[in-house]
């Protein structure tokens, strides 16, 4: 597969590290903290309830797999793994997926604060974080795809 729907969005194969048998993960192009990735399931659908069991099984046993290597890789501490699910909730992309990011102590003057990075972090005008290059993206992703045994897609 040279791509995976993310919404409307195509996501390169290259910046997908792992996948499941109904789900993947990818890096993200505006990373909250260094190893923000995400995790969707495959079929693209618009809010966690629209999942079905199978597909939420599949996706929460995805998160942990992914969730311990990156929290490894980043030299975290501990995890924030937030799913905004709809619009109302912060969702900018109608397909559901699950942020993971890797913790330290201090990364955040205030712990909560990471909400409202998320919160704004793929809004339009947002500028203090830049989006990453596609070569940035695609080696961060062959390097965690390598912790997995090459499971990437």
């Amino acid at each position: 597969m040279s791509s995976f729907k993310f919404g409307v969005h195509a996501i390169s194969a290259s910046h997908v590290f792992f996948q499941s048998k109904l789900s993947f993960a990818f890096v993200n192009l505006k990373p909250v903290v260094p190893g923000h990735v995400l995790v969707s399931p495959v079929r693209v659908a618009h809010r966690f309830s629209d999942l079905t069991a199978e597909e939420v099984s599949d996706l929460f046993v995805t998160s942990q797999t992914v969730a311990r290597v990156v929290e490894k890789e980043f030299s975290g501490t501990a995890l924030t793994l937030a799913i905004q699910d709809g619009p109302d909730a912060g969702q900018t992309v109608p397909h559901v997926h699950v942020h993971i990011l890797p913790r330290r102590p201090g990364d955040f003057e205030k712990n909560d604060d990471v909400y409202t990075e998320l919160a704004k972090h793929d809004q339009p005008g947002e500028s203090h974080r830049k989006e990453r290059t596609n070569e940035v993206m695609a080696a961060e992703s062959a390097r965690l795809a390598g912790l997995f045994g090459g499971g990437a897609a």
